[in-house]
Formats: structure tokens, sequence, C-alpha cells
């Protein structure tokens, strides 16, 4: 027999009970891990560093209620803080980036 989290079977019965759709069950590590690939920065939403520059860039999601969640990348878990006093700010940053992407079909 094997045990799960209580995050986990939680999830489990909210899925069965038709409450939780299968999207809503993923965990933060895997939204981070599906939106690292379409990202549309190579440098840090707060300092402009390059991602990666200091390590693996730190994945965070914004939820705000209300509204969307949003993935977004810093070059450290530092950054994460003056994104936090601000997000409209860097948020508009990454609209901008996901915007011009798609314009030139690249990534920014």
């Amino acid at each position: 027999m094997t045990t799960k989290s209580i995050p986990a079977l939680l999830a489990s019965l909210l899925l069965s009970a038709g409450v939780l759709s299968a999207a809503a069950a993923k965990t933060d590590a895997e939204i981070i891990a599906a939106a690292r690939k379409a990202y549309p920065l190579k440098t840090c939403l707060v300092s402009n560093e390059p991602l990666g520059s200091m390590g693996e860039a730190a994945g965070h999601i914004h939820r705000a209620p209300g509204q969307p969640d949003r993935v977004v990348f810093f070059c450290c878990e530092g950054c994460g803080e003056d994104f936090k006093a601000s997000p409209a700010k860097f948020l508009a940053k990454v609209d901008a980036a996901a915007a011009q992407a798609a314009k030139s079909g690249k990534k920014g």
C-alpha cells in the first residue's frame, strides 16, 4: 500500500469529486517547469542580470485574487522580494517582452 501526502490525497479526492480539474492539480514545480520553456525574457525581471548567471533561475508563481496566476523568473531569490513590492511594474515588463516575442517570433 502506498501513502500519499495530505495535499496529494486532498487533490485526488477533489479530482474524483469533480471539484478540481486535472490542470489545477499540477504542483508548483510542474507549473514553473512548463513556464520556463516559454518564458519571454533571458534576463532577471528585477536586476536585468542574465537568467542562470547565479545558478538556476528562481521561478515564482505570482498569485493575486481575481487574476490568473503568473510565473516569473529571477536571477536569485533576493530579487523576488523587490518584485513583491511592486508586481504590476514587473509584470508589465514580462507582458511587453511576450508581445515583442510574439511579434518577432523569437524568445526575448
